[in-house]
Formats: structure tokens, sequence, C-alpha cells
């Protein structure tokens, strides 16, 4: 098993569920419906790659070569990328401003998180 996916994508997940309930219950007093949804979609992707990392973790048991260690870490630079832009966005918005071209971050997130799928895909597919 890799050790480090697996903590990673403990605490990832942890994370998480303390920032969707934050915004559960802070911020949907102050943030608008939109940015809250925008909010969301960053928790909701941060879960998904989290089981993502847990995933990777336990699969390189199986599976230990590079392509399955490069997965879990495209994964983590996908969550700070696409997940942290996304909280970037709605607390700035709060004080009324904004990433400016920086929100350009959000999709190269996502390509990280499609990385990393692809990674995981490669290394199943090849055995040490």
């Amino acid at each position: 098993m890799n050790r480090q996916a697996l903590i990673a994508g403990s605490l990832f997940g942890a994370l998480a569920v303390i920032l969707g309930a934050f915004g559960a219950h802070a911020l949907k007093e102050i943030l608008p419906a939109d940015k809250l949804q925008v909010y969301q979609t960053g928790v909701q992707y941060q879960f998904y790659h989290s089981f993502a990392l847990l995933i990777s973790g336990i699969l390189f048991a199986s599976f230990p070569n590079k392509a399955m260690k490069l997965a879990a870490t495209l994964f983590i630079v996908g969550i700070i990328l696409f997940s942290g832009s996304l909280y970037a966005m709605c607390a700035l918005s709060i004080s009324g401003k904004s990433l400016g071209p920086a929100g350009a971050i959000t999709p190269v997130g996502g390509l990280f998180f499609i990385m990393g799928w692809l990674s995981m895909f490669f290394g199943i597919l090849k055995r040490k």
C-alpha cells in the first residue's frame, strides 16, 4: 500500500467534511446561492478525489509502479488547484474581489484530476 496516498486521502476527506459543514451552516448566510453552489462543487470534487487517493493507495499493493504513485500525486495537486481555487473564489467574493486571471487555475486542477485517473488506468494495465 502507498501509505502517503492513504494519509492524504484520509486528511482531505476529513477536511471535505469540515468544509462542507462550514458551507452548509456558516456560508449559506453570507454567500449568494450561485457562489454557494461553486463552493459545494469544490467540496464535492474534493470528496471524490479523497476516495480516489484512498483507492490508489490500496491498489498500490497489487500494482506497485510509478504510474500508481503518480496518480496519487496528481489527485493531490488537482484537489489543491481545483477545489482550492473554488474556495478562494468564494472567499474573495465575500469582500467583493475576484481571482481575476488566476481563476484559470480551476480547469488546470481539473486536468490534473483527468491525468490522475489516466495514470491510475495505466498503472493497473502494467504490472511491475
